[in-house]
């Protein structure tokens, strides 16, 4: 009986641990090179300039920037709900406090990790702006999770 009870507790390990890793591995595909600037503008340019056919080239440069930058702040506020959602179920008997500290620690440390990684492919750079961003998006994921689970328990 033992023997089920851990490989239940195994299972339900997996269930909520498996997405968080999943989506690390997505953030870490898009640090490739097939996700760089040099790849996605010539993508994310022409839409831009269908849509807004009276702007500039550099303005057309600087949105698409900015779409990129969003996709970093998005990444991160994914992951932080994932991480939030398997803390929640893992570390119930943990503060909120606790559970929110462990989530911003393992984005920074995850964004870092996510920079230091780009700076070994060859069209990408490592930018301490980029960690700040998905930091911010961390602390967004995170909180935004936090405040609507406690909304639903007191409910």
């Amino acid at each position: 009986m033992m023997f089920l009870y851990k490989s239940h507790s195994y299972t339900n390990r997996i269930q909520n641990w498996a997405p968080v890793m999943v989506w690390m591995a997505v953030i870490f595909l898009f640090s490739s090179d097939y996700f760089s600037a040099e790849n996605t503008t010539p993508l994310i340019a022409p839409i831009l300039s269908n849509l807004f056919p009276d702007l500039a080239a550099p303005h057309i440069e600087n949105i698409a920037l900015m779409i990129r930058k969003l996709g970093h702040l998005s990444e991160y506020f994914i992951l932080a709900f994932l991480l939030m959602r398997a803390l929640n179920v893992e570390f119930a008997e943990r503060s909120a406090r606790q559970r929110i500290l462990w989530s911003l620690i393992l984005i920074v440390v995850y964004a870092a990790s996510d920079e230091l990684h780009q700076a070994f492919v060859p069209s990408r750079t490592a930018s301490v702006g980029d960690v700040t961003i998905d930091t911010l998006g961390g602390i967004c994921g995170t909180l935004w999770f936090h405040v609507r689970n406690r909304d639903q328990e007191s409910s």
